[in-house]
């Protein structure tokens, strides 16, 4: 049975810790390596937070995923879709000029790479056309008087520092004060004393140092004795 390896990639951190568009991948490829007669022997997840990651070196897993199929004889890696690799077609190019065999599940097994170039090639026009039809439908809205972006932006605004100040009801400054009485130093220990306690943010979702913090500025505590604790590094105890 020939070994394939296969690369999964989301583009937000968020994606990657829910498994948004992972499982889906990944389901892909086992239908697709089990219908061609292929085996996964290995799996490289990549999570990218941030813009600039059509790059080699923005992508370890994608290194990573290169460096054993080398290590396995030029094993193929394979992915759902084209998109998975890139939209650049510059940086489809550099990736073939590994001598690495890639296979897209979506475009079958036998496709050769001066075709992914061209299907490269047509996605990245097509991503081009669609963002200057946007631009030109945004321009003529506004030259129509048309308001552009939320008109109620400032309404939302507000409903979200009211939930802010939601505070003790829910019990987080409680457990915010008895995290902070058994020795919690920072953002990320209460946001673990939140979540253990089974309290809910103000968002309804799960604690964040970010969340924390926003609460305690703007409806829980913030004092200049608590913002030392979590703001400065500990003191050494070590005696002199």
């Amino acid at each position: 049975m020939k070994k394939i390896i296969a690369y999964l990639r989301v583009s937000t951190d968020k994606q990657g810790k829910s498994g948004l568009g992972l499982d889906a991948q990944r389901a892909r490829l086992q239908a697709f390596a089990s219908g061609e007669g292929l085996e996964i022997v290995e799996e490289f997840v990549e999570v990218e937070t941030g813009k600039g990651t059509d790059a080699l070196e923005a992508r370890p897993q994608l290194k990573a995923a290169l460096a054993a199929a080398k290590r396995l004889d030029g094993a193929p890696i394979a992915v759902a879709k084209l998109d998975r690799l890139s939209r650049d077609v510059h940086f489809i190019s550099g990736l073939m000029a590994q001598k690495i065999p890639f296979i897209v599940a979506d475009l079958g097994p036998n496709v050769d790479p001066f075709m992914l170039h061209i299907y490269a090639a047509l996605a990245e026009k097509e991503r081009t056309m669609i963002s200057e039809r946007t631009r030109a439908a945004l321009a003529a809205a506004k030259l129509r008087g048309a308001v552009l972006g939320n008109p109620r932006l400032s309404e939302a605004r507000a409903v979200k520092a009211d939930k802010l100040d939601w505070g003790i009801a829910t019990g987080a400054n409680a457990v915010i004060t008895g995290a902070l009485a058994a020795g919690a130093g920072s953002l990320d220990a209460l946001a673990r004393a939140l979540n253990n306690a089974g309290v809910a943010s103000p968002m309804g979702a799960a604690w964040y140092k970010t969340t924390v913090q926003a609460f305690l500025l703007r409806g829980g505590r913030m004092d200049d004795e608590f913002h030392d604790r979590v703001h400065s590094p500990p003191r050494s105890t070590a005696s002199p």
